[in-house]
């Protein structure tokens, strides 16, 4: 901004830096030279460890988008031509692709997926336009493979691979006739009279669009975030249906902590998240903007009118309306297992911080099946590969449920700690694939005081629940087995793993010894 002094001449007046986000910055300091080199090196980590994709690949991706438009916009010339509109509307007969998530925010490495969304007209629905019709279009087509409709989701979605690449799509049907391509999502002018699974199709985009706007530097945010998930990857932590935070979670948090430190580089950014997040004080929710009601009408995320929301452990809330808490999957159990992890990141930065550890002693995988004595193990069977994609979609989705029921059962006595990742016994000779949970004791429950956990009516109410799959087929099976450490199969340890040196049990587990 330009002011003129009195003898007429122009100076130069700055501006009073901006604020993001509903509070007053931490810390305004910019990096010291320390800081700089740290920078520098966690970059060069981040490279060497395969996180950014080629130009090759980037160029794929754009030309997979592009077939998918084709894809959807013929797809809806189709069903206007066979609902008998005129040949003007089948001329102008549209859908329009956008995408979110990890891709849109610019985070994506090489193999993710892409998160997709089709916004199509008012007479193209999803349950059945969406999941049959496009769905047999894209059964039939060469390139697809692994198609997997998941319409139950709480949003609900086609999975599939298009030559190779990942895809989640979404489908949102808004009150237009024709669907320009330049459609403006963020507006909310795209909300009026859809229902409540659509508003959360299109808050993918609308969100991802919304957390750009709020970081003061969307490429220090970028790496940040990249660095995050890259870490909470390692360390079990990544996983929204199993308990812990997805991608949209972790960019939510590391995009309120560049609010906080709106002039720090990446290296002090990993650095502070740690620091605040170890020091959260939960439930108070993380936000980046004031949530606003909106004149819509649509539920948006409030504890003192809502009281299902009282019971969120771990809010982190969304910046476009309708705000909504995106980690509602979290339980006391998860929330206890992420709290460690922060308290480990924050004692590794401090050590590097120190000159003590290099960036490599943050991404030390997590030893999952070395940090308990007891485990149960949830095996997936099925008669074949496709119907074993669709039934462990299925299992995955409700072992959420399980952790919830064992904390039931249990007062909270009983500690879950569900692992996101998945196994498989090459040796079965039916398509296969294992989960597994860790179990403890809560700190300061004594085995000696008498009390053992039996939790075998929660595993068979468990088990009563999944055989309720609408798509169930013969062959589909769940087994779910209580092992100890020293029980646990080999398929879940890497080729040339040694097990820590534990005298073989001869007796099995016992269900009512935990």
């Amino acid at each position: 901004m330009e002011t003129q002094n009195p003898n007429g001449s122009l100076q130069k007046q700055s501006l009073p830096p901006k604020n993001y986000g509903i509070t007053k910055p931490i810390s305004l300091a910019g990096p010291s030279e320390a800081d700089i080199q740290r920078n520098t090196e966690l970059e060069k980590f981040l490279i060497e460890s395969g996180l950014y994709e080629s130009k090759e690949e980037a160029a794929k991706r754009e030309e997979v988008l592009g077939h998918i438009s084709e894809i959807v916009k013929s797809w809806v010339k189709q069903l206007t031509r066979q609902r008998g509109y005129t040949d003007q509307m089948v001329e102008e007969a549209n859908a329009v692709i956008f995408t979110f998530g990890s891709y849109r925010l610019g985070v994506h490495g090489p193999g993710a997926d892409i998160d997709t969304l089709c916004v199509g007209p008012s007479y193209v629905n999803r349950e059945e336009d969406f999941f049959i019709i496009l769905h047999d279009i894209l059964a039939e087509m060469e390139e697809v493979t692994e198609l997997q409709p998941v319409p139950d989701a709480h949003v609900p979605v086609m999975r599939f691979k298009f030559q190779g690449i990942s895809i989640d799509l979404l489908y949102a049907s808004i009150s237009l006739l024709v669907v320009p391509d330049d459609l403006d999502i963020s507006h909310e002018s795209v909300l009026p009279n859809v229902d409540e699974q659509t508003v959360r199709s299109l808050n993918g985009c609308r969100v991802a669009d919304e957390i750009l706007k709020l970081v003061p530097n969307v490429e220090h945010f970028r790496m940040t975030l990249r660095c995050l998930e890259f870490w909470a990857k390692r360390r079990g932590v990544y996983s929204n249906v199993t308990g812990f935070l997805g991608g949209l979670n972790w960019a939510l948090l590391v995009a309120r902590v560049c609010q906080l430190y709106p002039n720090a580089v990446p290296s002090m950014l990993v650095s502070r998240f740690f620091r605040v997040y170890t020091q959260w004080r939960w439930p108070n929710p993380v936000m980046l903007c004031s949530i606003e009601e909106g004149e819509l009408g649509f539920p948006v995320w409030d504890p003192r009118k809502n009281p299902q929301d009282r019971f969120h452990h771990m809010p982190i809330i969304t910046p476009a309306y309708p705000c909504m808490n995106s980690s509602y999957n979290v339980s006391l159990s998860t929330l206890r297992v992420m709290m460690e992890q922060f308290q480990f990141g924050n004692r590794i930065c401090v050590e590097i911080e120190q000159n003590k550890s290099q960036w490599s002693a943050l991404f030390e995988p997590h030893l999952f099946f070395e940090a308990y004595r007891n485990y149960l193990q949830v095996d997936i069977v099925s008669a074949d590969a496709d119907d074993l994609l669709a039934w462990k979609g299925w299992v995955e989705s409700r072992l959420r449920q399980l952790t919830l029921k064992i904390e039931r059962d249990t007062n909270g006595m009983l500690q879950c700690h569900p692992y996101p990742n998945e196994y498989v016994d090459t040796s079965n000779q039916f398509p296969h694939c294992a989960f597994f949970m860790g179990l403890q004791r809560k700190e300061g429950v004594s085995g000696l005081e008498g009390q053992q956990f039996d939790i075998r009516g929660t595993v068979d109410e468990f088990r009563q629940e999944i055989s309720m799959y609408m798509y169930w087929k013969p062959g589909m099976d769940i087994y779910v087995s209580h092992v100890c450490r020293r029980q646990l199969p080999a398929f879940v340890f890497p080729d040339g793993y040694r097990r820590p040196s534990i005298i073989e049990a001869s007796k099995p587990a016992d269900w009512k010894n935990l």
